[in-house]
């Protein structure tokens, strides 16, 4: 028999499946303030945001998990409500909230409180002003104070023999979500939210439970976008489980996204979500960032001198025209070369 050949036209050939996203109706500008609350997701996105200088806050009570815990701290805001005393446990030498991140958490009973009241205040009148809401849920899993029934957002290391840990369904996750959206929105009508499930896996939870858990995720965003004009999903999860199938993306742990796939979600996330205007403002505020990190040898010599000038000039046409975004430390940084 002959031998058959193929032969395959490989550059014309996709070897991922690439997902794509049409531009959003709404989209974030400059002239935008914006909170992000949630996972780590929200604090990537709240940092890429903020190097490129939109107004933005990143999670006031540090990075939460499961959609209670995120209304309960949108509750939180709302109500501008402070802590004290009562409100804080002490475990191993620091003092806690349960409705903190460790990074709020003390050896010192009343720094512990500052720090959790000073970040309440400022957050409390940003969200007041706030346009956008981004909210990124990492888990359906709550785990509960056995002595109050209370749903924590962080266990502080605490046994988890004091608690109970049981999965949101999805009749409870719609029920949170229309509360947290009636939150926001009574108070800020025009507030946009967008929706997002974290990327990262909670292996914690093992493989079947962490894919139930985020499939019930998606199912009560779907049903709240649904019904809610002001209310959209983008698909960071998605993004990383199909398009970047692969570990190289992810981080030493091989559960985190690395600075790779953090980036290449942006990339999505900027072309759906920011208007379209803004790109070419965001390229020059990159291109300043990256002046600024160049290491500078020599910064008496007439080639620094001219670079220096010439990001200084970017500065001021930037400023010139978009005299909302503050490169004060960048100018400061550049004039410092000044001769």
């Amino acid at each position: 028999m002959d031998t058959l050949f193929f032969i395959y036209n490989f550059a014309d050939m996709n070897f991922r499946t690439e997902i794509n996203i049409d531009p959003f109706k709404d989209s974030i500008s400059y002239s935008d303030s914006v909170l992000t609350i949630g996972s780590c997701f929200a604090d990537n996105i709240a940092r890429y945001m903020s190097e490129r200088k939109y107004r933005v806050l990143a999670n006031p009570f540090g990075v939460l998990y499961n959609p209670v815990s995120v209304y309960n701290s949108l509750r939180i805001l709302e109500d501008s409500k402070l802590f004290n005393e009562k409100d804080l446990i002490e475990n191993q030498s620091e003092w806690h909230s349960f409705y903190h991140h460790s990074d709020f958490s003390h050896h010192i009973k009343a720094q512990c409180l500052s720090g959790i009241n000073k970040a309440i205040k400022n957050a409390a009148k940003f969200l007041q002003e706030t346009d956008w809401a981004i909210i990124t849920y990492g888990t359906s899993y709550v785990y509960r104070w056995k002595e109050t029934g209370e749903v924590v957002s962080n266990c502080h290391k605490i046994p988890q023999s004091k608690f109970d840990r049981t999965i949101l369904s999805v009749e409870k996750l719609n029920e949170t979500l229309n509360s947290t959206v009636k939150l926001l929105q009574e108070s800020n009508p025009e507030l946009k939210i967008l929706f997002t499930v974290s990327p990262i896996r909670h292996w914690k939870d093992g493989a079947v439970d962490n894919q139930v858990s985020k499939a019930h995720l998606i199912v009560a965003i779907n049903e709240i976008v649904t019904q809610n004009e002001n209310c959209f999903y983008f698909p960071s999860y998605e993004i990383m489980m199909d398009d970047l199938r692969d570990y190289r993306f992810y981080s030493k742990d091989l559960l985190h996204p690395n600075e790779i796939a953090i980036d290449y979600i942006w990339q999505k996330f900027k072309r759906a979500v920011i208007n379209p205007s803004d790109l070419s403002l965001i390229k020059m505020i990159e291109q300043l960032n990256s002046a600024k990190n160049h290491r500078i040898r020599n910064p008496y010599s007439e080639e620094n001198k001219a670079f220096v000038r010439k990001q200084l000039e970017i500065i001021r046409q930037i400023i010139a025209k978009n005299p909302q975004i503050n490169l004060a430390a960048e100018q400061k940084y550049f004039e410092s070369f000044e001769c």
